[in-house]
């Protein structure tokens, strides 16, 4: 980092993206400690959750087949109208209505709202995802004067093509994303909370967690088998985000929200 990038930094004023997702999000009693552990941060926040567990559950409870390719959910007409039913509302309002109930100024919005976030349907290649979308415009100026306002935005994992239809989007991409647009005004630190403590080295071993990980150690760990899975995309929009600017990634639990888990590392 250069100089001039410190300095550039020094300047800006902190900002802190949560993403939240798996049973953190889906589970009432690790809900209200997410948000309690949120709501105690210091300085500008915003909250990016996922609800794929309640999407599904919806599905079920609708007689709508659930289909997943290696950890991805297929995203046929039926299943666009749950997800944006499940992301958008039910999901993200009951988030937005506890923040409220805590004290903290909360607007629920996906990638449509404000057009903050446009996607591309994602071309069929081997696979056919269906309304899946690949991010490829973010435009956080409408965000950034909720943020001067003390409003929180909470942000669910659907895009649109502004085309009128809606785009189901991995939730770790919109926070990826998002903090990328938002390190253009602020030093942005990007947290992504799930149900361990880091990423661990074993994963059999939920004591052997990363204090720190480099690019080139994922890498190795992927070859190996230690790290795989959702833990992988997770992953590789972290690295990426700092590449592009994200002043720090970690990866952590809710005990592990303000300090602690997994830092990520520049090369």
């Amino acid at each position: 980092m250069t100089a001039l990038m410190k300095r550039e930094l020094m300047s800006k004023q902190k900002l802190t993206i949560v993403k939240v997702g798996g049973k953190v999000v889906e589970e009432a009693a690790s809900l209200a400690d997410l948000l309690g552990r949120f709501s105690a941060l210091d300085g500008l926040k915003v909250l990016v959750h996922g609800g794929g567990r309640s999407a599904t559950a919806m599905a079920e409870r609708l007689g709508i087949e659930t289909q997943m390719v290696e950890g991805r959910r297929i995203t046929d007409q039926s299943m666009l109208e749950v997800v944006t039913m499940v992301y958008g509302g039910l999901v993200n309002k009951n988030i937005v209505a506890q923040l409220q109930a805590l004290g903290l100024n909360a607007i629920g919005l996906t990638g449509a709202d404000l057009n903050y976030m446009q996607a591309v349907k994602r071309p069929v290649k081997t696979i056919d995802y269906g309304f899946v979308g690949d991010i490829v415009q973010v435009n956080v100026d409408e965000l950034n004067l909720l943020l001067e306002k003390q409003v929180i935005p909470v942000l669910a994992p659907l895009s649109h093509d502004k085309q009128g239809s809606m785009l189901n989007v991995n939730a770790d991409t919109i926070a990826a994303e998002a903090a990328v647009a938002f390190s253009e005004h602020f030093e942005v630190e990007l947290v992504y909370c799930f149900e361990k403590s880091g990423v661990l080295e074993d994963a059999d071993d939920d004591a052997s967690v990363l204090s720190s990980l480099t690019y080139e150690t994922f890498k190795g760990l992927q070859e190996s088998g230690a790290i795989h899975a959702g833990m992988i995309p997770k992953l590789d929009n972290s690295f990426n985000a700092i590449k592009r600017g994200v002043s720090t990634v970690r990866i952590t639990n809710i005990p592990g929200l303000q300090e602690g888990g997994t830092s990520l590392l520049a090369e």
